[in-house]
């Protein structure tokens, strides 16, 4: 089969899922297959989210910094409006990897409107946390920690500090930051109600988590542990920061990037006029979108194709958008999960050793693929090409004779079949998984690059997912003519950047080796 042009110069990176679907790995395939066309990929932009958003890609794990990293050929790595990053954070990545030999900051732009994300923001997550569990008595919502959702509420609240900011005097910066600090302490001791000795834990609590993620950094002598200690910015008496250390921390980790603060919006008219192509990547998934998601479960931002054109800040254009999935699901938090299998499935067992986050390494929950949840993504977020990664993990072995199950529909008490993802949650819970079952496959499929040389359950397999989302996303209608079916155009049969079949069949008649 040969793979049918991109069509558009702007291509969008987005999960259908929950997140945690391989959605970094897109980026050097593509990369590549336009090497192949003699053509380019001149910007990958970072879209949306913060440090929360964990991607991995030829083997590096990236959180604030877009894929592209490793891709030597890419010229331009950009940080987009849509994003809050924390300026320490970024020399913490970057730092790093320049010193294995990836070139980063001759590549990197940060737009002059990415939101600023400090310290501040970082213990206003962990005081809303403590006030959930602690105040509220519900269960922890599972934050990262990262202070994603505080620094998007300083945005809609008007109390934004943006990179622009380091291109300002030291006293703007001071001053705004002296604001920033004085609100959110003022939240933490009287909205939050967190006790005096759990504030002064919140400063160990990061202590810890950032030397525990930056561990490599501290062995390969880039930083010294102390980098990473927080109880400095700790003030004398409770519910206080020692504000002067912390601002002049800032302010010379902004500053040092003032060069690479400037117009992305410009760089991607300019490329997109000279023909080349631009990846915006996305670091969450459609249904953690603030508005489609499932709140408290959702992240602060919007994580699907439309929101490319406002953190790059272009006119809304044509965009080909690239639906990333696994070949089963994952959630991490206290989602709703339907599809959830039991933790004593052999299956389950397996793939618990495989999953868990690449921001926080947090154990994954794992369960059957949910067909509902990725057409219902189609149906209404839509996607011309999708990247199907892990089906190497469904390889059974032992007594287990693995039979697999897609969720086909969703069926309430009374037995009432649902096509489509509710959007009220208090329904969704009600519902259970109407299933159908699949033959699975022992053989080792991790070699295997042609698709014609999978096994055939493992075909059938590939075939049936396509065919139970492709009828949840037209439920109702007629499908469109065959080249209008979005296609699978990369399946994953293992973690490696070769491990990933490029010939699949067209959609048409993949469907029909369905079960």
């Amino acid at each position: 089969m040969s793979l049918s042009p991109f069509s558009s110069q702007i291509i969008a990176d987005v999960g259908i899922s929950f997140g945690d679907e391989g959605k970094g790995r897109l980026i050097p395939e593509v990369a590549e297959e336009l090497r192949a066309a003699r053509a380019s990929v001149s910007v990958v932009l970072k879209v949306n989210g913060g440090a929360n958003s964990g991607h991995t890609a030829a083997g590096i794990k990236l959180n604030l910094l877009p894929a592209g990293v490793a891709v030597p050929a890419v010229p331009h790595l950009c940080i987009g409006s849509g994003v809050v990053a924390d300026p320490r954070k970024i020399w913490w990545e970057t730092r790093p990897l320049e010193r294995k030999g990836y070139a980063v900051l001759p590549r990197l732009l940060i737009d002059e409107r990415t939101l600023v994300s400090d310290l501040t923001h970082r213990l206003l997550d962990l005081a809303w946390e403590d006030y959930r569990t602690h105040i509220l008595a519900e269960e922890p919502r599972g934050s990262t920690g990262r202070g994603i959702t505080p620094a998007y509420l300083d945005e809609v609240g008007q109390w934004q500090i943006t990179f622009s900011d380091f291109h300002a005097g030291p006293n703007w910066f001071a001053r705004k930051l002296a604001q920033r600090a004085d609100r959110a302490l003022r939240v933490i001791q009287h909205v939050c109600r967190v006790a005096p000795e759990t504030f002064a834990g919140f400063f160990d609590k990061l202590t810890a988590a950032e030397q525990r993620a930056n561990a490599e950094a501290i062995e390969l002598g880039v930083f010294a542990p102390a980098e990473f200690d927080f109880t400095r910015f700790r003030g004398a008496e409770p519910f206080t920061l020692n504000l002067p250390h912390l601002t002049e921390v800032y302010w010379q980790a902004g500053t040092a990037l003032a060069r690479n603060i400037g117009e992305v919006r410009e760089l991607i008219l300019r490329e997109l006029a000279a023909g080349r192509t631009v990846i915006g990547e996305f670091g969450q998934s459609y249904w953690l979108d603030k508005r489609h998601g499932y709140s408290p479960n959702v992240t602060a931002s919007h994580t699907f194709t439309p929101e490319f054109f406002e953190s790059a800040g272009v006119p809304v254009q044509r965009i080909h958008t690239f639906g990333v999935a696994k070949a089963y699901d994952t959630k991490v938090g206290t989602h709703t999960f339907l599809t959830q299998m039991d933790d004593a499935h052999p299956l389950a067992v397996k793939l618990k050793q495989l999953e868990f986050g690449t921001s926080t390494g947090r154990q994954r929950m794992v369960g059957w693929y949910d067909a509902v949840e990725k057409g219902d993504v189609l149906r209404y977020g839509g996607f011309q090409d999708l990247m199907i990664n892990k089906l190497d993990a469904l390889t059974h072995a032992g007594d287990w004779r693995g039979e697999l199950q897609i969720c086909t529909a969703y069926e309430d008490a009374q037995g009432k079949r649902h096509a489509h993802v509710p959007r009220n949650e208090a329904v969704r819970r009600t519902l259970r998984p109407v299933y159908l079952r699949c033959p699975g496959w022992p053989e080792d499929i991790t070699g295997v690059r042609r698709f014609a040389d999978l096994p055939r359950n493992a075909r059938r397999y590939v075939g049936a997912m396509m065919k139970a989302l492709l009828e949840v996303a037209y439920d109702g209608g007629r499908w469109p003519a065959g080249g209008k079916l979005p296609n699978l155009r990369y399946l994953g049969v293992g973690p490696l950047p070769a491990q990933i079949i490029k010939d699949v069949p067209s959609t048409v008649e993949l469907v029909k080796l369905a079960v």
